[in-house]
């Protein structure tokens, strides 16, 4: 399982190489060099308050909101808990841990601190009570712990800083405090100077005090950087400085940098942050609050010159690194994906096993458009390393968002990367500013994103606007001149299923050709932005297309446009379903009233039905169309549902998009009121829902799949119908009824008797017949494919599969010239064949296999650029790749399989016999959310998504269970959404408003993925302590004398109370545990690699001893024979 997330309400900590990030979602993120990122989560769910990294050591310290501390082992590729201490009487505050010391200070709320050790997880019996640390002469509480640091000069020293302005010097080995402070302002944070004779304090009336330890009565200075004065001389207030840092640097001044501060004379300034180097004062603005920041320096050790050299910030929304060596200070580029939901996510697609070109090409286009001013500096943050892993294939995430954007994401190893972005906005002017009433109904998110339809062979990408808008886009790799053309479909139809019986025996079953078939609009009288009255829109988009040529540059440019009408002053109905196919060049769409497919090669409309018109006579249900006008008197089958027209009005003018989810309507706005709706009473809330009127856009506010928390029955009991219908009503997007209980699993050849019995049997009652009477039969799914539109068909054709919210599978042959150039010229015959097919719930997923099992692929076109240069060698024709049934085949007869999925039913079918040859009945307690056939370990298998958070497999052709995991609850409707399966045994969904989450069902993906996961800790040399010289070491204190385990040790100090802390052994489970074991095996064989090397280095010191006492030996008499050899020569004779 692998999570990809941007942070939201982090506090952090640093290490030397790695960064720790905390979401409010007791979750622990840990970065380090491009490519590390690692995601570990607290079974407890309670969220991080602080983190402290054991430098050097591999293992980390979280402190949590339920007043717990966990110890992280980071020596193992997934991170485990190995120890926790839970706080029983005391909440804990704030955690400093000394620069290699293994004692953990702790301020609580009460004021104390305690001494944690590292090493067993257990409490000192040393603690540093309030009413010892401040004066005796205090009446009140100081409040909780702040801030704790040990002193630069003397690590015996520890200072305490209190919520209330008290700050006091604790000497360690004395008990006693050295000195006092109380300060009239609450402290928020201190920083020390790396000497230990002074430091700073941030306080919350803005101001920054100085303070020397020579003198501790009053402050040397009192700062109010952005306090000015006004003109009665008094100081304007200030925001609180949350956090300050006081570092050294050698050849220049002191940094100051500090978050808040900001005066309050300005409402909705942005956050900052300020750094204060010498006289000059620079403020960054940032785009979200500030969480936390920290200062990166060269050395570790307090108590020298520090040397920052950049400055983590870590926002809401974003994690940004500012360069301190240059005096402009630009920011890094951050090779981690912070901004998945810079605009709030409304869709996820999920590609795996792209074609390998994809990626560079993408990369290499998006930098093209990436922001400038970056430092030229590498990425500071530089720990762990990361593989690829052997069995890695390129990977990409699409993301749609609430502003237009469409994000395409690297994910073919543990991190994101983003490749490219595409602004759908760009294609349509911008609203025009409005007043009055019309600025009532301006909307938030005109250009949501509400479905992404992706070809990788083809580079062709089809995205489905919330503002029922389609747009083609088409990849080049040269800027081009182009004008985008706009294609106006009316899709609106009126038609209801049959009241009662008795209305259709006095009503024939037709209906008048043509009558009730949407019509199609190459122009519109009316634009958009026109002052036409909002009750009589009619024939005209919600949005305007540029009409003039535009300069559009490489990467995805739009091609085409496809917009529904308003209708009568109603707006359009969103759509509900999208399929294109490069081959055919074809792209199909419906929603709740009809079918639409166009020939986007020829910019021409082929095919705009409504769904009754599709079935021809072959409608099992034999409903009757009716006029428009009728829903609106008052007749006799109309009286139960409401009791006047205004309470039908005021349920028109709901807007659709109110509940939708995924684009769908749940209210559309073409149908009466249902009898099981709250019908609208007249009082003062009345006339207010009254004047938003029946023309409300489709489109109010985009609803991002971050922010939908809606209860779904997940229950594993019989899941009741009424909530069942509302999730449908919430996921579908339509008012749709699925009528299971007269669905049967034989092969469908249905008799007028059986069409009869279909038509009427919830007719008899009085509260299905209202049910049936707000029902609308949506397009839930289409696919383009090589198949037999009819019985008698020898030979596959195109063909589109059409399925619909009521389980009913329609096919659609179509005959498209083969000749590239008749192609471009002669039209493309389209229409119904009449074929009908029947399953249990709304249709979810159609694929094809041959009948060997394997699956065929859709043919698509090559990609090729048209706005490339002239070049001979470039092919001028459109190159086709097909895998058509009959050639897939050498054995089998004539044929291939159809695998059908519904919310509740999956059935394979022979064709063009259309006979069912395998029938399973997925669930009977809940409904299939997603469904798809996905290729795993060189098979292929339809994996299914359920909402009671089960995730199964079924094998095919035979639809046999291969498993099923009660994986996710589905809570709330962002994971139903957002859910999506690929090849690989691999699945993705938006777990939170802020992280995508990964995760594989194959064994062989889990293995990789171990692989891919890297490490964590590398360790390094630590850098070795400056020299302090003798007369430094002798006048600036002690601190190297200080032993901490002499006074927080069990012989000194004794045992903490048991009450106090509760200590829990981690669980890291099975893979810890095999871990730790090779980590036990890895120390014992080091420490007999270091006890040869030991071994062998003292054999060449013996050697060398020898060798020196040999030549010493040697020394000596020579010396000897020089001396008697010269014993009896006077001195004239030398």
């Amino acid at each position: 399982m692998v999570s990809h997330t941007s942070p939201l309400l982090w506090p952090l900590t640093l290490c030397r190489r790695s960064w720790p990030l905390a979401p409010g979602q007791a979750a622990v993120r840990i970065l380090g060099r491009p490519g590390v990122d690692c995601y570990c989560q607290h079974e407890s769910g309670a969220a991080v308050l602080q983190l402290q990294f054991l430098i050097n050591e591999g293992a980390l310290v979280t402190a949590c909101a339920d007043d717990t501390l966990h110890l992280w082992n980071l020596r193992q590729r997934r991170p485990a808990v190995l120890h926790s201490l839970k706080f029983n009487r005391e909440r804990i505050t704030f955690c400093h841990l000394p620069f290699q010391s293994k004692w953990l200070y702790v301020g609580t709320e009460r004021g104390n601190t305690h001494i944690v050790n590292i090493e067993s997880f257990v409490l000192s019996g040393y603690v540093i009570m309030w009413n010892k640390a401040i004066e005796l002469s205090t009446k009140t509480h100081p409040g909780p712990v702040v801030h704790l640091s040990d002193s630069p000069k003397d690590e015996g020293k520890l200072l305490i800083g209190f919520e209330s302005g008290m700050v006091a010097q604790w000497d360690l080995r004395g008990k006693k405090a050295d000195f006092r402070i109380c300060y009239d302002e609450a402290i928020h944070s201190a920083g020390w100077h790396h000497e230990g004779k002074q430091f700073m304090c941030s306080h919350s009336d803005g101001s920054l005090s100085m303070w020397n330890l020579r003198n501790t009565t009053k402050p040397f200075q009192v700062t109010f950087p952005h306090g000015k004065i006004q003109k009665d001389g008094r100081k304007e207030s200030c925001k609180p400085i949350l956090k300050v840092e006081y570092k050294t640097s050698r050849n220049s001044e002191p940094f100051v940098i500090f978050s808040g501060g900001l005066s309050y004379d300005k409402a909705g300034r942005r956050p900052t942050l300020t750094i204060m180097h010498g006289k000059a004062i620079t403020v960054l603005e940032m785009d979200y609050p500030i969480v936390e920041f920290m200062a990166l320096c060269e050395t570790p050790y307090n108590n020298e010159v520090q040397e920052p050299y950049a400055v983590v910030v870590l926002l809401e929304k974003d994690l940004i690194v500012v360069d301190l060596t240059q005096s402009n200070f630009p920011v890094f580029e951050n090779p981690y994906p912070m901004d998945i939901h810079e605009s709030p996510v409304t869709c996820t697609a999920y590609f795996a096993d792209c074609p390998p070109n994809i990626i560079p090409i993408l990369y290499s286009i998006g930098a093209k458009h990436k922001k400038t001013g970056y430092s030229q500096k590498e990425w500071p943050v530089a720990g762990g390393t990361w593989t690829l892993g052997s069995n890695t294939y390129p990977e990409i995430i699409l993301t749609g968002h609430a502003d237009g954007s469409i994000k395409f994401w690297d994910a073919s190893a543990i991190t994101l990367q983003m490749l490219y972005k595409l602004k759908t906005s760009k294609a349509f002017e911008k609203p025009k500013p409005v007043e009055g009433r019309a600025a009532e109904l301006l909307e938030d998110d005109p250009f949501a994103v509400q479905m992404v339809s992706w070809c990788p062979q083809s580079r062709i990408i089809c995205v489905v606007g919330i503002s029922a808008h389609i747009i083609l886009y088409r990849f080049s790799k040269y800027d081009a001149n182009t004008q985008i053309v706009s294609l106006e479909v009316r899709l609106q139809c009126e038609a209801e299923d049959v009241i009662s019986p008795a209305d259709n025996e006095n009503n024939p079953c037709f209906s008048e050709s043509g009558s009730q078939s949407p019509q199609t609009h190459q122009q519109h009288p009316a634009s958009p932005g026109s002052r036409t009255p909002e009750g009589s829109k009619d024939s005209i988009p919600c949005l305007k297309v540029k009409e003039r040529m535009v300069r559009v540059p490489p990467g995805y440019q739009a091609e085409l446009v496809i917009q529904l009408l308003w209708v009568d002053g109603e707006p359009p109905q969103q759509i509900t379903s999208l399929d294109i196919n490069s081959a055919y060049g074809l792209l199909a769409f419906g929603n709740c009233n009809g079918l639409a497919v166009v020939d986007y090669l020829q910019k021409t409309i082929l095919l705009c039905m409504s769904t009754l018109d599709l079935y021809g006579g072959a409608d099992p249900y034999q409903r009757l169309t009716r006029s428009p006008r009728r829903n609106r008197q008052s007749t006799s089958g109309l009286t139960e549902l409401s009791d006047n027209q205004q309470s039908i009005d005021m349920e028109r003018s709901k807007s659709p998009t109110s509940d939708h989810v995924n684009g769908h309507c749940t209210s559309p706005t073409s149908q009466p009121c249902s009898a099981g709706k709250p019908r609208v009473p007249m009082g003062p809330e009345g006339p207010r829902l009254a004047r938003r009127g029946p023309g409300r856009p489709p489109f109010r506010k985009a609803q991002s799949a971050a922010c939908m928390e809606i209860s779904l029955p997940v229950s594993h009991t019989e899941v009741g119908y009424a909530s069942r219908r509302a999730m449908l009503q919430q996921f579908h997007g339509v008012t749709m009824y699925s009528h299971d209980e007269h669905h049967t699993t034989a092969p469908y050849s249905w008799t007028d008797k059986e069409s009869r019995e279909n038509s009427f049997s919830r007719s008899r009652s009085s509260s299905v017949s209202s049910i049936d009477r707000d029902t609308k039969e949506a397009i839930t799914t289409l696919q383009f494919g090589e198949s037999y539109g009819r019985k008698s068909d020898a030979l596959p054709t195109p063909c589109l599969w059409v399925g619909t919210s009521l389980g009913m599978v329609l096919l659609i042959p179509m005959s498209i010239p083969t000749d590239h150039e008749e192609r471009m010229e002669e039209p493309v015959t389209i229409g119904p064949s009449g074929t009908v097919l029947m399953l249990k719930g709304s249709v979810l997923h159609f694929s094809f296999l041959d009948c060997m099992g394997a699956l065929i692929q859709s043919p698509y076109e090559v990609w090729r650029d048209l706005n490339g240069p002239e070049d001979p060698d470039r092919p001028r024709k459109r190159k086709l790749v097909h895998f058509s049934p009959s050639s897939s085949q050498d054995t089998c007869a004539e044929g291939h399989l159809a695998v059908v999925c519904s919310e509740r039913q999956a059935k394979v079918i022979l064709m063009p016999s259309q006979s069912c040859l395998f029938v399973h009945n997925i669930t009977e307690s809940s409904f299939v959310l997603r469904a798809d056939v996905v290729s795993v370990c060189n098979s292929v298998c339809l994996a299914c998504f359920c909402a009671n958070g089960h995730i199964m497999t079924l094998s095919l052709p035979s639809l046999r269970p291969l498993m099923d995991v009660n994986y996710l609850p589905l809570t709330d409707m962002r994971i139903a959404r957002t859910f999506c399966f690929t090849n690989g045994g691999q699945a993705l969904y938006l777990s939170s408003p802020t992280e995508i989450q990964r995760i594989t069902y194959s064994q062989e993906m889990c293995d990789n993925l171990q692989e891919m996961l890297g490490e964590l800790f590398t360790p390094i040399e630590t850098p070795e302590a400056q020299n302090r010289g003798f007369l430094k070491g002798f006048f600036g204190g002690n601190s190297n004398n200080f032993d901490r385990e002499e006074l927080f040790g069990e012989a000194a100090a004794g045992k903490a109370s048991r009450s106090l802390a509760q200590h829990i052994p981690g669980q890291a489970g099975m893979e810890g545990m095999k871990v730790a074991a090779s980590g036990v095996v890895g120390d014992l064989a080091r420490a007999r690699i270091a006890l040869d090397e030991r071994g062998q280095r003292l054999g060449e010191l013996e050697d060398r001893t020898a060798l020196m006492m040999t030549s010493a030996e040697s020394f000596s008499k020579h010396a000897h024979e020089l001396m008697l050899k010269c014993k009896d020569k006077k001195w004239y004779q030398f």
